[in-house]
């Protein structure tokens, strides 16, 4: 009978029972994570105030045009789109559907994958539009804030109507931001927390100031006027108006994605107090509409802002820094959740591997550094190639409709399939169906206008997703498990051969195979057919990324050999996958306990023989042949999901094996070879 060993690699280990359970503990509501929330999830829709009323004026005409039946129909639309898509499909329905505690469209599609294939489609999709998303968020709300201050005359008499003095300051906190990320959210947050409260609570006192003075706008609460507006003639936008009051519900999505960061109840005990807070923003902003619309003096105010022009002249310079902060902020919602969606795409085999960091003891909380620097230039990029506000706002909105509709679909298995709810998912999908259509729709126009950037970024970071998805399943395929008991016999002859040179004391392949007892065939046709490598012993290490963050032990299984061991590494979240310093540590138990024979490492710089002999790393890379049967799709979804795989960085990094002797291996993809017309032989002295 085989020998297994366990053990613990540090005196601090914990047992891996608990992490295996594949439940991460649910984020605890307090006045501190609450706080927290406020400053992760809320900065996108938090900021929308700032730019949806300006942008809904500019689309009727401007500031002339503003009258009793535009201000009641847009708010009332605005309020509704806030209700309808963030409270009711977002907040109460969208936060139940969750993959242990994470959201996100791509955490939504790993609960209901197993009801359809082409699901991944849609998933595909509306990840990759909430990505690119992502990169214009920052750009657009850090660039409305900085404009902000021309309103104050000290300040506008320093940058003028320079817009690239606006780009240059813009481009000065987008680099800060980015660069604070590697802190991690939970620190993040405790500094934003307090900042968005703040905003709210002044976005709240500085709206109901200027309702008190038109409690008329109370009315807009009725979302028939809302309707009756949508089909006025005095609504000169026409159907496109729903474009711009979608902007006040951009950061829906994101709240969603970013629920693995704070927690469901977080998210449920600080929702209302925020959604009051905007609500009294917008109808303030309208009220001041209603006063000021025979305001000769604003017909002068090119590119007018409902938002800053309201406020108090003395109480704009402290508006502007608050507002500066809280689009910082919202900037942040969405850098999240792209660290979010990127590390479920990562593990739904959609995205290459990348190198993850837990700067908290939350595993929802993390930072990819790779996903930070794309979306660092990305925003950069956006900032120079816009530069205005305006523009910005043009083309803002787009993808994210096209999310929420696969968002909607994904949602329609969920509760049908999963919650086994009968009616309600029929109306559930028609109604948010046709309502997020209606903005898609409307949202069309954008692209003209700027909107084709962020589709185009879609559809690269889509081409990605199907690239990587497309060469797994071809290599899954052609993928074959082993039993290892079948090969001991192999091994033990070659071990003893001197015919073939020592390639090292101690072979190590890294291995994604869970069952102890069989192997890849690629390994062990690197071993045995691909030059015959020698050692002492083989080792088969597979990782197991934990969802406790201190797991840290082992398992050994022999087969009943001094020469083949199959180790798992069971590792938390927040441990850091060293995988040579640990290997050396299973060594040294085993030499202890007598499970491995002596290895002494004679020849050292230290002059006195090692306890542990040599390693030598092993790392496979699949080669496709030029005679495989494999139709022109699957090879060239092969060849790009390897160029993808060398873009996205070093696995002898990621594993920490920097120092040690790597050696990375090319083997064959066993495939079916072409048919090949046999050759006619002939003489050497005769004609072909």
């Amino acid at each position: 009978m085989s020998k297994q060993s366990t053990g613990d690699l540090s005196a601090t280990a914990k047992g891996t029972d608990k992490a295996a359970s594949g439940a991460h503990p649910a984020i605890p509501v307090s006045i501190g994570a609450m706080l927290v929330t406020l400053g992760v999830v809320y900065g996108d829709i938090g900021t929308s105030p700032m730019y949806v009323t300006k942008a809904l004026v500019a689309g009727n005409g401007g500031i002339m045009s503003v009258n009793q039946e535009f201000v009641l129909g847009a708010l009332s639309l605005v309020i509704w789109t806030v209700t309808l898509l963030t409270t009711v499909k977002y907040v109460l329905i969208s936060l139940k559907a969750d993959n242990h505690g994470e959201g996100g469209i791509f955490a939504l599609y790993s609960i209901v994958r197993r009801f359809g294939k082409w699901l991944i489609i849609p998933a595909m999709l509306g990840g990759s539009a909430l990505l690119a998303d992502g990169i214009l968020t920052p750009a657009v709300t850090v660039t409305t804030a900085i404009e902000g201050l021309r309103t104050i005359p000290e300040v506008y008499q320093v940058i003028g109507d320079n817009q690239m003095n606006v780009v240059a300051i813009t481009l000065a906190i987008i680099c800060l931001l980015f660069v604070v990320q590697r802190a991690g959210t939970s620190k993040i947050g405790r500094a934003f927390g307090p900042v968005m409260t703040l905003w709210f609570i002044f976005l709240g006192v500085m709206g109901l100031m200027h309702v008190v003075d038109n409690p008329i706008v109370f009315l807009a609460i009725n979302p028939l006027y809302g309707i009756q507006f949508l089909l006025s003639p005095n609504n000169y936008a026409g159907f496109m108006i729903l474009g711009s009051c979608f902007l006040a519900t951009t950061g829906a999505e994101a709240l969603y994605s970013d629920m693995g960061h704070v927690g469901r109840g977080n998210i449920y005990a600080t929702w209302p107090f925020v959604k009051i807070c905007l609500l009294f923003s917008y109808l303030g902003q309208g009220a001041w509409l209603l006063s000021n619309a025979g305001n000769a003096e604003l017909l002068a105010i090119e590119d007018l802002n409902p938002f800053f022009q309201m406020l108090d002249p003395g109480v704009r310079p402290f508006a502007v820094l608050l507002s500066t902060a809280a689009a910082i902020i919202a900037s942040q919602a969405l850098i999240t959740g792209a660290f979010s969606l990127v590390s479920e795409a990562i593990r739904l085999d959609l995205m290459p591997h990348m190198q993850t960091f837990y700067p908290a003891e939350t595993k929802g909380q993390l930072y990819i550094p790779m996903v930070n620097y794309v979306l660092w230039i990305g925003c950069a990029i956006v900032v120079l190639l816009f530069q205005s506000s305006a523009h910005m706002e043009a083309a803002y909105g787009l993808a994210i409709t096209i999310t929420m509709l696969c968002t909607t679909l994904l949602l329609f298995f969920y509760l049908h399939k999963l919650r086994r709810v009968k009616v309600f998912p029929w109306i559930f999908v028609a109604f948010f169906a046709l309502l997020e259509g209606s903005f898609l729709i409307s949202s069309l126009t954008k692209f003209f206008h700027g909107g084709y950037f962020t589709l185009l970024m879609a559809a690269l970071i889509m081409a990605i997703m199907l690239c990587w998805y497309a060469g797994t399943a071809v290599e899954r395929r052609q993928a074959t498990l082993l039993p290892i008991k079948n090969y001991l016999d192999q091994l033990d002859r070659l071990r003893h051969d001197t015919t073939y040179d020592l390639v090292s004391d101690n072979l190590v392949y890294l291995t994604n195979g869970t069952n102890t007892d069989f192997l890849d065939r690629d390994i062990l046709y690197s071993i045995l057919d691909k030059h015959p490598k020698r050692a002492k012993a083989w080792w088969f290490i597979n990782i197991q990324t934990m969802d406790e963050p201190h797991t840290f032990a082992y398992s050994v299984e022999n087969f009943d050999t001094d020469y083949v061991y199959r180790v798992h590494l069971y590792l938390g979240y927040k441990v850091p996958q060293r995988v040579n310093a640990y290997l050396r540590q299973v060594v040294q138990d085993l030499s202890a306990t007598g499970e491995l024979p002596a290895q002494v490492h004679e020849y050292s710089v230290y002059k006195k023989p090692g306890p542990v002999g040599s390693f030598m790393f092993f790392m496979l890379r699949k080669t496709l042949s030029p005679e495989s049967d494999v139709d022109h799709h699957e090879r060239t979804a092969i060849a790009l999901k390897y160029a993808i795989r060398r873009w996205a960085g070093s696995p002898a990094r990621w594993y920490g094996l920097e120092n040690s002797s790597v050696s990375i291996e090319y083997v064959p993809m066993f495939t079916k070879f072409k048919e090949v017309e046999r050759m006619r032989r002939i003489g050497p002295n005769d004609r072909p």
